[in-house]
């Protein structure tokens, strides 16, 4: 186990002052050390099975090395590029923490603003006469996933009848989910919270979930690929992988769509990279220390799983996917985007960044 993951635990360290080593910018490989990369990359999918990966590194906005590997479409021989898009799972999660992080900011919503009843952000547009323990939560217990239930289980809301859009959905949910706690008391990872702040972005900042993002927020970053996926093979977006599982059509079975704001985007390797150096573009030193700082689960902070190096990271996983972005206390930043899943892949994936990223011993990773 690497100390990323072994400190996962403890307690974080202040963010403060750390954001001067996002302004470090990285050395491109050599010839050599490209080509021991991709024995690294090769090898491992060769080990696990798989058929496509795409890596990016960088620092302070800018990529210092981005490739891929295999294939991305292996019916048609397509080779993965630095171009492919990937379905990137939850790693759309720290994404919108930014947004909302981005909206406090602007003063057009507060952490401890509540999100349902007369009094809160939505209203009552998904229900009215909700109990007490739903209209007691705040978009920080939703960010926190300390909201009481609707957790990432077999009840999974987000993957109930993919027919039902977001405004069936959550009343649906808010009427038939599991809330076993009241708010605040008791950490489960949520979709469905994250869900629900793609919601409350829409409502605070009147522009839909997608458009908020690639119109307002993205750009800042340098991104412009960036977008929500579609549901089908019908649906790949130009330069999206194809999706691999035993199940052919495992991948292809989804709403994805309905995911946006915890799971729908998809991107580059480099887009991630991108993103995550540019914090420091996006929001105020005190709001990313707030966003970073962990809450009742000390391994998790506000879209992003944290540590006391302090490094920040999320890991994605869906049918056909698994995916993991990076943010270390130096500054570095990388992104790995396999368009394949098996059981387990998400601590080697992440042995295996750690590793590649060692190849190159000026970024001291």
């Amino acid at each position: 186990m690497n100390r990323r993951l072994f400190l996962q635990n403890a307690a974080l360290w202040p963010a403060a002052g750390l954001l001067a080593a996002d302004s470090t910018t990285l050395r491109k490989p050599s010839s050599n050390e490209e080509k021991a990369i991709r024995g690294i990359a090769e090898a491992f999918l060769a080990e696990n099975g798989l058929l496509g990966f795409s890596i990016a590194f960088g620092s302070a906005g800018k990529i210092a090395f981005e490739e891929g590997y295999g294939f991305a479409d292996a019916e048609k021989k397509e080779a993965v590029t630095s171009q492919h898009l990937f379905r990137i799972a939850s790693i759309s999660k720290p994404i919108t923490a930014t947004a909302v992080m981005m909206a406090v900011e602007k003063g057009l919503l507060k952490l401890d603003s509540t999100v349902f009843g007369p009094k809160g952000i939505l209203g009552e547009t998904h229900g009215s006469g909700l109990p007490e323990k739903i209209t007691a939560i705040t978009v920080d217990h939703l960010l926190t996933h300390t909201s009481g239930g609707w957790a990432n289980d077999r009840n999974d809301p987000m993957f109930a009848d993919k027919a039902m859009t977001h405004d069936e959905l959550i009343p649906w949910a808010l009427k038939n989910g599991v809330q076993p706690d009241e708010p605040g008391k008791k950490y489960a990872y949520s979709n469905f919270g994250y869900c629900v702040l793609g919601r409350v972005l829409e409502k605070v900042t009147k522009l839909p979930y997608e458009a908020l993002l690639t119109q307002h927020v993205l750009p800042k970053c340098g991104i412009s690929g960036m977008q929500i996926g579609g549901n089908t093979l019908a649906e790949r977006r130009p330069l999206e992988v194809v999706y691999q599982m035993p199940e052919a059509d495992a991948p292809y079975r989804m709403n994805v769509a309905r995911m946006d704001s915890h799971g729908g985007w998809i991107a580059t390797a480099g887009d991630l990279v991108r993103f995550a150096s540019s914090l420091p573009k996006l929001l105020k030193e005190e709001s990313i220390q707030t966003m970073t700082t962990p809450g009742l689960n000390a391994g998790y902070a506000r879209g992003w799983n944290v540590n006391s190096a302090p490094n920040w990271w999320h890991t994605g996983s869906l049918p056909g996917t698994t995916t993991i972005l990076v943010h270390t206390a130096k500054g570095v930043c990388w992104a790995g985007l396999i368009n394949g899943r098996k059981e387990g892949l998400s601590g080697p994936l992440d042995e295996l960044m750690w590793k590649i990223g060692r190849v190159v011993k000026s970024w001291q990773i």
